[in-house]
């Protein structure tokens, strides 16, 4: 009978509610499932404004100032315009090519830079990480790193897409940091047992981390896919362009699908479905890959920014 009364009272105590903490009030609840639900709307809301006039009748885009909140009748015209122009679907492909490799390549050289200054007694280790975070204080701008990226003859190329950004300090910052948790035991475990450094770190630091290697990955391959400057900037030929480069010169200046696009029907007369359409074709990958790393996201983060 004790134990069970003991029980319940550590219940209580666990379920008690600091004594700075008072009894949230019906208005402050009813406040904030309010916000909640306006900033969701803020989101969803623009979102599906996308989707429908992607979807909507060209006629009924037209009669509603360029807009459609629901089709009157659904059709897949605008996407079919924009799959079947060689401009799209070259720089889908570029952008896909770009976000896989430099997600991979910015991955590689993050976690060995990481690993090397987590570790202790490494020759030059701290004027390393001080000039790595001079970099992230002070970036350099646009016109000395053109002149970099020019003298290294990498304009007109692929290179040029992710070359420049190949590792992104805050990330390494936090791949750091969650390596300097790993409990050391581990690292002193593994040279017993007669394992050198890389062995080591694709042993037992690598698959320790998968949740701070998904969430960089996740950053490093949103900040490719999402990228439009590095396009306008470092490529001269229209043909390298990667997706979101041409979805910019079309939605902002009705340009971007080349003099190959053309349009039938009521599409010809509501080019703003098909804008629509190219916003939808360059959101979904990433819409497809963050339900996959979702879990990670505030484990890897937080784990990795607390410890560094």
């Amino acid at each position: 009978m004790s134990d069970l009364l003991g029980k319940k009272r550590g219940r209580e105590l666990r379920d008690a509610r600091p004594a700075w903490r008072e009894e949230p009030r019906t208005v402050t609840r009813v406040a904030k499932a309010t916000a909640m639900v306006l900033a969701v709307a803020m989101v969803l809301v623009p979102l599906w404004l996308v989707i429908a006039t992607s979807l909507a009748p060209g006629q009924q885009i037209v009669d509603n100032g360029g807009w459609a909140f629901w089709p009157d009748t659904w059709t897949f015209g605008a996407y079919d315009t924009v799959l079947s122009n060689q401009v799209t679907t070259r720089a889908l492909f570029v952008s896909l090519g770009v976000a896989v490799l430099g997600t991979f390549l910015s991955l590689t050289c993050t976690v060995l830079l990481a690993y090397a200054l987590a570790r202790p007694g490494v020759v030059g280790g701290k004027p390393v990480m001080l000039l790595i975070l001079f970099t992230f204080l002070f970036p350099p701008g646009i016109i000395p790193t053109y002149l970099v990226v020019h003298g290294l003859g990498m304009i007109d190329t692929y290179w040029a897409l992710f070359v420049p950004v190949l590792v992104n300090v805050f990330n390494l910052v936090v791949v750091r940091g969650f390596f300097q948790g790993i409990p050391e035991e581990l690292y002193e475990a593994a040279r017993l047992d007669g394992a050198g450094e890389l062995r080591t770190l694709f042993t037992i630091v690598l698959p320790l981390s998968k949740a701070v290697i998904a969430v960089v990955g996740l950053f490093y391959a949103v900040g490719y896919w999402n990228d439009f400057f590095r396009g306008v900037m470092f490529l001269n030929d229209t043909s390298m362009y990667p997706l979101q480069t041409v979805l910019r010169g079309y939605v902002t200046q009705g340009e971007g699908l080349g003099s190959e696009f053309s349009a039938e029907g009521s599409l010809a007369q509501a080019p703003q479905a098909i804008k629509m359409a190219v916003v939808v074709i360059a959101t979904i990958p990433i819409l497809c890959v963050y339900p996959f790393i979702q879990r990670y996201f505030t484990k890897g983060v937080l784990t990795g920014a607390i410890k560094s």
